[in-house]
């Protein structure tokens, strides 16, 4: 594995979509059965720079930004066996929800990582393709601190590294013939899992600094 496949260019129009995927209901904008206050928006402003925002809207959902390779122009999907790789600065706000995740006809689902800042040392990784997963507890994680995270899809095995270390291999992996498109996004929690926002909190936000795919 050594050829870069895909690198990240968040303000590309043919590589991503903003504002709607299909794995929110009807494309979204909305998703309150996830127990998310997400109103997506396509606003550049909320994506395109790679730092994904998030907004109090007066009815009491966030604009969010998501960014999505599925109905691009490129398409590009993620492939048994690919790597991904990404520098990500986390949250600070209560109630945000980060994640970078793949998504194909309502599943095909690996979870690179998911994030809140309520557990503050703690990263959730999941396979929902063949279901495993882990909450990993490490020093190097925590509100506003930059990782390095990767991902391996592999056939039998999918394996998540933090700052070039392993820290989870599921035994499962997605099979031999999987594919999907990816999703990076900025969720808002509703309360039923992870804390909402703060009443006097307007905006959250983080960064993806660098996001690229080795096959």
């Amino acid at each position: 594995m050594s050829d870069t496949v895909f690198v990240a260019d968040f303000a590309s129009e043919s590589q991503w979509v903003a504002g709607r995927s299909w794995a929110y209901p009807d494309g979204g904008p909305t998703n309150p059965g996830d127990d998310k206050l997400d109103h997506l928006t396509p606003d550049p402003a909320y994506s395109r720079t790679g730092t994904f925002r998030a907004t109090r809207r007066p009815d009491g959902l966030w604009d969010t930004g998501l960014l999505t390779t599925e109905d691009s122009a490129e398409g590009f999907m993620v492939r048994t066996g690919d790597r991904l790789e990404a520098r990500v600065t986390l949250p600070v706000g209560l109630g945000a929800w980060p994640a970078i995740w793949t998504w194909r006809d309502g599943g095909n689902e690996v979870d690179a990582f998911e994030y809140h800042p309520d557990n503050p040392d703690l990263l959730e990784l999941t396979n929902h393709v063949r279901p495993g997963g882990s909450y990993v507890h490490d020093d190097a994680v925590g509100p506003g601190r930059t990782v390095d995270l990767a991902v391996t899809f592999g056939r039998r095995d999918v394996v998540w590294r933090l700052n070039g270390h392993e820290v989870f291999a599921d035994g499962r992996g997605v099979g031999a013939h999987w594919h999907a498109y990816l999703i990076v996004n900025l969720s808002v929690c509703a309360g039923r899992y992870h804390p909402p926002p703060e009443p006097t909190a307007h905006e959250l936000s983080y960064a993806v600094e660098s996001l690229i795919v080795r096959r």
